[in-house]
């Protein structure tokens, strides 16, 4: 990337991430940029098993993406974070948790199969988001492939501001022109006017979303690679940062020694190794799961105060390889030491929180063997669930069994291998179970009377159905001025939402509710 070990950085960044449904040729594409450039010096191949960034042991047997990575380039003068992405969906989790520290997608469709049902998954995901996108098209060399039938396809099922850009003398076409043009009013303006139009609002039009750039080729190939990289360069823009700090942790991992690391995206200001962050602490609940890390979506006015700590490294990754540096600035990707209450979906200083959307669709229950005791066996997985958070494990007293989300079969088997690897024991799961969740069908008013000795209180809430996807959102209705102070205004938010809401249809999680303190 052009960055020396412990050098200051302050650079303008351009995050961007590859997106597609499995055996799309994502890696393989991975493998072509990288090789474009210059980060790698040869081309590796998923069935050599000798790819830059699948370097897991599992990913080489299995041939796929499991575990999210970042590698850093230059191109054209802008410094760019590129982040490879599972495909398989038993993985998506581990994906979406990428999204929200990207700048811009890139997705990839095969040419053969076309949009697939996890296509429109990707999709919906990257509107949640509302990420600019780039289309790479790949295997356009397998035979009977159709470039137009392809590209109505594309706007059919995805969106009419698809528009192929595969040609170098894009500008000069004045069929694309005309293309371009209706994605945009000020395009359109322009094109009338002089006839031509300039990168500065195609930028625009990508960054708005008014325009996705496609790109037909072979990764494999090497066919259209260089293209979207043309593309990318030119229309891919750094983002306006503000100058406080603040940060987004999107993952947790542990280096070969067992060194716990926050992969953080800067997203204003900078940070230097000895700097000290402030962290929201949220409420817990009885199984140590914060608030926020269960429910992504509330704000942090549920916090119940903040913790200092010290940051001891700055890591710079490519692939398995890290760096150290001294200083990040905001736009980077980077890898931090030291803070130990951060989790994935945090933000440190003001910014969004997007719960997220995929969640695991089975239950299991962790069987060890016999002499294991389960109790101890689930307080040491709890570092495994920092680091694939939709894990959610809990244990069960009465029946001494730890149970863990999952979201198939594949990923079940990944789970055992890692318990395995990491523990020294050998784990059965016992077949899975639907997990269900429940919601209600109107709105209800619910009083709770509490009573301790000299004090009493009584709360009215009302619980009204919310948005599909929108989980349990707790609303403080009541505001200043009603005889209840802010601060307790706010225990009572948190308090309800440190447990899971329970339905009464089958006992199962209850879900897309909006419950309000309104006296």
């Amino acid at each position: 990337m052009g960055i020396k070990a412990n050098e200051k950085v302050i650079n303008k960044h351009v995050c961007i991430g590859l997106l597609a449904h499995v055996d799309a040729g994502k890696t393989t594409l991975s493998e072509d940029i990288l090789y474009h450039t210059e980060v790698i010096r040869s081309l590796g191949r998923v069935d050599h098993r000798d790819t830059f960034l699948d370097t897991d042991a599992r990913e080489r047997k299995r041939g796929i993406t499991i575990f999210s990575k970042e590698v850093h380039f230059d191109l054209d003068g802008k410094s760019f974070t590129l982040m490879d992405t599972p495909g398989h969906t038993d993985f998506s989790a581990e994906m979406e948790r990428v999204l929200s520290v990207l700048d811009y997608a890139v997705l990839i469709i095969s040419a053969s199969d076309g949009v697939q049902s996890h296509t429109g998954t990707l999709w919906r995901l990257i509107n949640r988001y509302e990420l600019p996108v780039f289309i790479f098209v790949n295997k356009m060399d397998m035979e009977g492939t159709d470039r137009e039938a392809i590209l109505d396809e594309l706007r059919r099922e995805l969106s009419g501001a698809c528009v192929d850009m595969s040609s170098v003398d894009l500008l000069e076409d004045e069929e694309r022109l005309e293309e371009l043009s209706l994605c945009d009013d000020r395009i359109m303006e322009a094109y009338l006017e002089k006839g031509s139009v300039d990168d500065e609002l195609i930028s625009r039009a990508v960054a708005e979303r008014r325009l996705i750039p496609c790109v037909f080729g072979s990764a494999l190939k090497d066919q259209g690679t260089d293209r979207l990289l043309k593309l990318l360069s030119a229309y891919a823009e750094p983002k306006a940062y503000p100058e406080a700090f603040s940060a987004i942790v999107y993952k947790i991992s542990r280096d070969e020694k067992g060194a716990r690391y926050s992969h953080v995206k800067i997203t204003g200001g900078s940070l230097r190794v000895k700097d000290s962050i402030e962290l929201p602490v949220m409420a817990v609940d009885a199984s140590g799961m914060s608030i926020d890390r269960r429910n992504a979506s509330q704000s942090q006015d549920a916090e119940r105060g903040t913790v200092s700590e010290k940051v001891e490294r700055i890591r710079l990754y490519n692939g398995d390889k890290a760096m150290d540096i001294a200083e990040a600035g905001s736009g980077m990707v980077v890898a931090i030491s030291g803070p130990k209450n951060t989790y994935a979906g945090m933000v440190i200083g003001r910014g969004p929180v997007q719960k997220p959307l995929l969640e695991p669709l089975f239950e299991y229950a962790i069987i060890p063997p016999f002499d294991v005791d389960r109790k101890q066996l689930y307080l040491s997985l709890k570092a495994l669930e920092e680091e694939i958070p939709e894990l959610l494990l809990s244990y069960i007293p009465k029946n001494d069994e730890i149970h863990v989300r999952i979201m198939g079969d594949v990923q079940n088997e990944i789970i055992k291998d890692l318990i395995a690897e990491r523990y020294g024991v050998q784990v059965e799961l016992t077949e899975g179970s639907i997990i269900y969740k429940e919601t209600i069908a109107g709105p209800v008013e619910g009083v709770g009377h509490f009573e301790p000795l000299r004090h009493h209180a009584e709360v009215h809430l009302l619980m009204e159905p919310g948005e599909r996807g929108s989980g349990i959102e707790a609303v403080d209705l009541m505001g200043e001025g009603k005889g209840l102070a802010g601060n307790y205004r706010r225990l009572i938010l948190s308090h309800i939402l440190e447990k899971e809401p329970i339905g009464v249809l089958t006992g199962s999680a209850l879900t897309d509710v909006r419950i309000s303190l309104v006296s």
